[in-house]
């Protein structure tokens, strides 16, 4: 289970620069490279692989001055990772840059239609979104219809950001799978989760679902489309950070609920409860407040391990776990150890890490997740391995218990996560494999 993206635009002063510090505030969301456009007469992009400060290292920032800006941390999950955005589309006399987050499940067929009178520079979906946008621009002359065109043609999953003369066009889908904020402060601020934007405003709302702002001289916003909401129930579970506040939920509070509806539902005998850093620590305090059992911090995170480590063969493999988790071995020797983590894909880490504990003098490992059991694959912005790849595609309870090696285990049911999460509203498509019909909805 891998990021996705985050998305930042703004109208304010020194907006490039606002926009760096806000995408290192979202850089959890994607480390493969990072990107900032601006508005200075025409659009100027600073774009790179790596981590916010190695992307857009150097003087490129401080040339950058401009009151309107766009940006972008990414983690391809279509179209390969050398694309990095903002991304710059012209198309139809105008041109445009975009920062998307999230993934066309009808970009293909539509691809196809437009090719017929543009071509396209490079495999990844944004490009269609941007030449969808400019292509009604022309044929409308209004920005808010041009966007109603492209919520009537383009399936999928996007919280996207357009920068185009000296304007900046923020939208989210009529399903709003993917989440994006809006704060007023000294201006107009967008972010793909309001954690970024807290530094800069007091005032956040989310954007809804199909709604669409228009900044320019003045702001304007409008519903434009509305679907059934479905947000990703993998930002609550794993994604979002844990201060971050989504369509109204804190992620922190529901990583807690997950724990505890966890304990109850799957009550383990254990002396103390331990978390996999970081993402499984809120579920299991939760999971230690209503079961009683004491937690403590058994696994230490080296957080200097980055995403670039090369992992050939499995003593590598082996060693970039050991470089990552070391266990507190006064925390674990003797001890029956509840182990939570957020989820279960494959179970190789799984398995190494309930190796790791019982080396470490664990008497017994009992290990609960705090989500259901991922069979799916997903097709709105989120890159869960093939089905074959997914561990509880094609095996049991038992059998995943056997291969990680758990003296026992057990998943948060999915009833039991809509309760923790506190709304209905959700997609839950990688878990039910019950998909968003307006996402598939779609012919050209």
């Amino acid at each position: 289970m891998r990021e996705k993206c985050g998305v930042f635009a703004a109208k304010t002063e020194n907006a490039p620069r606002k926009a760096y510090y806000a995408l290192i505030a979202l850089q959890h969301r994607g480390q493969e490279s990072a990107g900032i456009s601006a508005w200075r007469g025409k659009i100027r992009t600073l774009k790179g692989p790596g981590l916010v400060p190695e992307a857009l290292e150097g003087d490129g920032i401080r040339r950058l001055k401009s009151d309107i800006a766009i940006g972008h941390v990414r983690y391809s999950t279509f179209g390969g990772a050398h694309h990095a955005q903002p991304l710059e589309v012209e198309c139809c006399g105008r041109r445009a840059a975009l920062a998307h987050n999230g993934t066309l499940t009808n970009y293909l067929p539509l691809r196809r239609t437009y090719e017929r009178e543009y071509k396209f520079r490079t495999p990844v979906d944004t490009e269609l979104l941007g030449v969808s946008f400019l292509h009604h621009l022309r044929e409308t002359g209004d920005e808010f219809e041009a966007m109603a065109e492209v919520f009537r043609e383009v399936k999928g999953a996007y919280s996207v950001a357009f920068l185009f003369d000296g304007k900046i066009l923020v939208a989210r889908d009529p399903v709003g799978f993917r989440p994006l904020s809006y704060g007023i402060g000294d201006g107009h601020y967008f972010a793909s989760e309001d954690s970024a934007l807290g530094m800069f405003v007091d005032e956040v709302r989310d954007v809804k679902p199909g709604e669409v702002f228009l900044v320019g001289e003045e702001v304007e916003s409008r519903i434009l489309a509305r679907e059934r909401h479905h947000g990703c129930v993998f930002e609550y579970i794993y994604f979002a950070r844990p201060d971050s506040t989504i369509d109204g939920v804190n992620v922190y509070r529901a990583r807690m609920r997950m724990g505890m509806e966890l304990a109850r539902e799957s009550p383990a005998d254990g002396d103390v409860v331990i978390a996999v850093p970081d993402s499984g620590r809120a579920a299991a305090l939760g999971f230690s407040r209503e079961s009683g059992i004491p937690y403590s911090e058994g696994l230490i995170k080296n957080r200097y391990i980055g995403r670039t480590f090369i992992t050939p063969g499995q003593f590598y493999r082996e060693l970039k776990v050991r470089l990552k988790l070391s266990p507190v071995r006064e925390v674990i020797k003797g001890q029956r150890i509840v182990l939570v983590d957020d989820s279960i894909v494959r179970g190789t880490t799984m398995r190494r890490i309930v190796n790791m504990l019982r080396k470490a003098g664990a008497r017994e490992v009992h290990v609960r997740v705090a989500s259901p059991p991922i069979r799916h694959p997903c097709y709105m912005g989120i890159d869960i391995p093939t089905r074959h790849e997914l561990i509880a595609a094609w095996r049991n309870v038992e059998e995943i218990r056997r291969s990680i090696g758990a003296d026992s285990l057990a998943y948060l049911s999915v009833e039991g996560l809509v309760k923790a999460v506190g709304r209905e509203s959700l997609c839950l498509a990688c878990l039910t494999g019950e998909y968003p019909e307006w996402a598939f909805d779609f012919r050209v």
